[in-house]
């Protein structure tokens, strides 16, 4: 019952936020003769003995023996007769080993039947050095240390608080005493941590970089962040008798984490926008890539417009002269978002006065931002527009306008838009877009000049090409050209069909290796030197010589790969000579298809090879085929096996030559070209009935 009693009343005291069982200390009576009267329990557990054992007995005898019993019996003796006295005393446990105890002892008045009484409370010397020592060491440090540092009690009020604590909070000590951390600072997430604190008391788990946010009296006017870190203190039993915590100022850390954190999100954007931004040479796509990459990272909602005569026919055209006409190329997210669904949808044509806000920020070049969206901000807008008044009710909060800039031009405007609490857009956030903007823009010119320089290769190439084929009597020919896809790849491939003295004809097919505008105008310039030199009647090998000779006076190194044939209707004798060009087909009238064994030759512009003209005889009704790589080159496929195609589909009876081209083309050449493509198959008149 004593035992459960002791409990409870340790338990209240712990609820009340007492401090217990710091110091045990025993308590021992004895009468003026020094006769030991009372022993409670700490001084059993300390030396050992029990009441029973003690009781009667002077208290100096349990005293080691020598001096220290001396000492002993002049402490109490003083005692009696004094306010009382302190000492160092070695006590003997009753297992024969000494203790060294710290002793107080003081009389009591004697009472009405004369008798008196000696209070005596020893304590274990060891432990009353390191109280001692514990608390001048704690003194110090709570007094010196740059740390905030409080305790409190185990119902979470404020029971000691040190100077660098005082400051943080703006408060002294006196107000915090007895108090609660919700009573003294309100503009504090207080009740997270009192949250906290009551985990610590309960599992004994300390808790560590808690983050406390908020305002208070040192400095109400921002706000602050600091680390806080909470310790149970226990007594001797392992019970709580409170916490400690520690609170160290970290604004301007987590202000430091918070940039860097900001920064490292900016670049993985960037990269992010490097690998998603241009991967096509399409304005649409593009567009659409720059409103992607920036949902939801960015903004929650954005629209990307280019100027409308670039969107119709990739010209800059009168660009900002009386206004802006912006089509609608880009807007994410494309569904389910109400901020979008208001504005104009992907395709549509927005036209804005010269004074409109739209019109201003592409004019001015520069970023129009409204960190705070509100009736009077936009106000100006609202004259022009109805979208800026129906976004408010939508939660937009922050609105920016960016321009595209590509090498000085501007091709369009990028807007954003925020309505989730991510805050306003800020100045870091503007670089950003403009960063962002600026990739697109380069990547949006780079498509507009594809498609000026694509049709300008095309179109030379075609005008280059010849317009009207006509062979002599007894040849029949069937060509094609197809460019390819990519500008790059639009290059210098021909044929060509000449007739020469004698009902001959010349059949030339060639590819100048390069691409673009110039490999095009290499092969118009080759184009004319054939006609020019096959009308001199030269030998094959000698043409091809000339050919080297043109090359040579280029400005820039040149390669092509050319096949030359010269057929004789009348008795089907070929002359042929190729440079780096791959092997003509041979489709004789029975239907089989061979590759004509021929030197290869070095390609012109290499120089210093000689070129080798080859003999044979065209049977009546025979089809000579030439082409160029693209018809039997393709990635991932093997050379071989693209000629073994090529024979085998000409080996299948087809109506007419166009037939026959239509059938190549098809089965050979992918939906997408990698690279232009020509095709000259030339048939020999079958030989007359009987």
């Amino acid at each position: 019952m004593a035992h459960r009693a002791a409990e409870a009343t340790s338990g209240a005291a712990r609820d009340a936020g007492g401090w217990l069982g710091a110091l045990p200390v025993a308590a021992v009576a004895t009468s003026r003769s020094g006769a030991i009267v009372r022993w409670d329990s700490t001084a059993e557990r300390l030396l050992g003995y029990a009441f029973h054992e003690v009781r009667g007995r002077h208290i100096a005898d349990l005293l080691h023996p020598g001096a220290d019993r001396g000492l002993g019996r002049s402490l109490w003796e003083r005692a009696v007769s004094g306010p009382g006295v302190t000492g160092s005393v070695t006590a003997w446990h009753r297992d024969g080993r000494p203790v060294e105890l710290e002793v107080w002892a003081t009389s009591v008045p004697q009472d009405s039947r004369g008798a008196g009484t000696v209070l005596v409370f020893a304590a274990d010397a060891h432990a009353a050095r390191a109280v001692r020592g514990s608390s001048a060491v704690w003194d110090g440090m709570f007094a010196r240390s740059p740390v905030g540092i409080a305790v409190f009690d185990t119902a979470l009020r404020f029971l000691r608080v040190n100077p660098a604590l005082q400051a943080m909070n703006g408060l002294p000590e006196a107000e915090h005493i007895g108090r609660r951390l919700a009573q003294i600072l309100p503009d504090v997430n207080a009740s997270a941590m009192e949250d906290a604190m009551r985990q610590v008391l309960d599992n004994g788990e300390p808790i560590l970089d808690f983050r406390r946010t908020g305002r208070t009296p040192a400095d109400p006017a921002h706000d602050r962040v600091w680390s806080c870190s909470y310790v149970r203190l226990e007594d001797a039993d392992g019970l709580p008798i409170g916490l400690t915590a520690t609170l160290i100022d970290i604004t301007a850390q987590q202000r430091a984490e918070v940039e860097a954190a900001a920064g490292r999100r900016r670049l993985a954007l960037v990269n992010e926008a490097t690998f998603k931004i241009g991967t096509s040479l399409d304005l649409e796509r593009t567009a659409q890539e720059l409103a992607d990459v920036c949902v939801p990272a960015l903004a929650d909602a954005v629209t990307v417009d280019v100027l409308d005569s670039l969107a119709a026919n990739g010209d800059i055209g009168s660009g900002l002269v009386g206004g802006a006409a912006l089509r609608r190329l880009g807007k994410a997210p494309v569904t389910g978002s109400a901020i979008t669904e208001t504005l104009a949808p992907l395709g549509r044509t927005l036209a804005f006065p010269g004074n409109a806000p739209y019109t201003q920020a592409l004019a001015e070049r520069r970023v129009f931002r409204i960190a705070h969206l509100d009736a009077q901000a936009i106000a100006p807008a609202a004259r022009h527009s109805s979208a800026p008044a129906k976004l408010l009710p939508l939660g937009v909060h922050s609105f920016m306008m960016v321009p595209l800039l590509a090498r000085g031009t501007v091709l369009g405007l990028a807007t954003f838009y925020r309505s989730r609490p991510l805050g306003p857009f800020t100045e870091d956030d503007a670089a950003l877009v403009v960063e962002l903007a600026s990739r697109a823009a380069v990547c949006v010119d780079n498509a507009r000049l594809y498609h000026r320089e694509h049709d300008t290769a095309v179109i030379l190439q075609r005008s280059m090409l010849p317009q009207h084929v006509t062979p002599p009597p007894g040849i029949e020919v069937a060509h094609r050209y197809l460019p390819a896809s990519d500008v790059n790849e639009v290059g210098g491939d021909w044929y060509d069909v000449i007739r020469l003295p004698g009902g001959r004809a010349a059949l030339v097919i060639g590819d100048v290796m390069g691409h673009g505008t110039l490999a095009a105008a290499v092969m118009g310039r080759l184009s004319a030197s054939v006609r020019a030199l096959a009308r001199l009647d030269l030998a094959p090998e000698e043409l091809l010589d000339q050919l080297e000779a043109t090359l040579e006076d280029l400005a820039e190194p040149m390669l092509a790969t050319f096949c030359y044939a010269v057929l004789d209707p009348a008795d089907g004798h070929c002359r042929i000579t190729r440079a780096g060009h791959p092997p003509p087909v041979l489709v004789g009238p029975d239907g089989t298809a061979r590759l004509l064994d021929l030197p290869a030759g070095l390609p012109l512009g290499v120089g210093g090879g000689s070129f080798t003209t080859v003999d044979i005889t065209l049977e009546p009704g025979s089809i000579l085929v030439l082409y160029t790589d693209g018809l039997v080159e393709s990635r991932g496929d093997d050379i071989d096996d693209r000629l073994g195609a090529l024979t085998d589909l000409l080996t299948r009876p087809g109506p007419s030559l166009d037939g026959l081209c239509d059938t190549l083309v098809t089965h050979l050449v992918p939906a997408s070209a990698d690279d232009d493509i020509a095709l000259l198959v030339a048939r020999l008149a079958p030989a007359p009935a009987p």
